[in-house]
């Protein structure tokens, strides 16, 4: 694997609480990574370790082949990280901002106008922050963390309680940016938006992971397909459910139907919230 980012070992705790414990990974450039567990889990303790706002205690990581300890400013000079919109300046323009952020970069020329309106905000650039919705200031917030064309991008929840629309323009600019050859973590405890993004996904959950793998990979290991089947016997429509094993799914199907008319069968199968759950016996919320 090409490395962005290369974990090794990391650990952290708040006194007693071992929020992160000895966790290791890697992240290809060009791969979405999608980070995975409740509040409390340990994502934020991680980011903030990858990006230097914190030291391990334990352990090493290396984003693009550099050393985050010691490297910080080389490391922040390549990363874009898009973590709470209360680091956005209310009373600015929304080009104010991205101009702002540009000097703390070294960047003095920024064609401002392309950035907003590579985050659908070009009509909007002008207008205080204070005015946005929550959805303009997530793309904000991205487009903030795309100033210095980072290689590694780190977004937390970046389509949290936004409406339809805006969650499909955040993902649509996550997936141009990996096309680009950007490294993209991303932590969510939406395991619909992690199975619609990412290249692969990480459990975490006390400080531990508990699986790394495709969400694909994870479904067929650990998830069970199934029908349910919908039979008409006489004047009632009876629902039976089938389990798609493939030594038993022909005689289960067979003796499904056999009672009478097949009406509709629908396949099912395990979602990642479901495989989280059996893992570590721990929901989402």
């Amino acid at each position: 694997m090409n490395a962005a980012i290369s974990v090794d070992s990391i650990s952290y705790a708040y006194g007693e609480i071992k929020a992160v414990n000895g966790i290791s990974f890697e992240v290809a450039r060009g791969e979405i990574f999608g980070f995975l567990g409740p509040n409390g889990a340990g994502k934020s303790t991680t980011i903030k370790m990858l990006v230097g706002q914190l030291v391990p205690q334990a352990g090493s990581v290396r984003i693009l082949g550099m050393p985050v300890r010691g490297h910080s400013s080389e490391v922040n000079a390549r990363i874009g990280v898009s973590f709470e919109e209360k680091n956005l300046y209310l009373q600015m323009t929304g080009e104010e901002n991205l101009r702002f952020f540009a000097s703390l970069f070294g960047i003095k020329k920024l064609d401002v106008r392309a950035l907003l309106e590579r985050v659908d905000l070009s009509g909007r650039g002008k207008d205080r922050v204070a005015s946005y919705s929550k959805g303009m200031r997530q793309r904000l917030m991205i487009a903030r963390a795309l100033i210095n064309d980072p290689d590694v991008l780190f977004l937390d929840e970046p389509t949290d309680g936004l409406d339809p629309v805006s969650s499909r323009a955040i993902r649509a600019i996550i997936e141009e940016r990996a096309r680009a050859g950007t490294a993209v973590l991303l932590t969510t405890h939406d395991m619909n938006e992690a199975d619609r993004l990412s290249d692969r996904v990480a459990f975490i959950n006390e400080g531990l992971f508990h699986a790394i793998d495709t969400p694909e990979n994870l479904k067929l290991k650990h998830g069970t397909r199934s029908a349910t089947v919908r039979v008409r016997v006489g004047d009632e429509i009876v629902e039976k459910r089938v389990p798609l094993d493939k030594d038993t799914v022909g005689d289960g199907l067979k003796g499904a139907v056999s009672d009478g008319e097949v009406v509709t069968i629908h396949t099912e199968e395990a979602t990642l919230e479901d495989i989280f759950v059996s893992m570590t016996g721990r929901g989402l919320a």
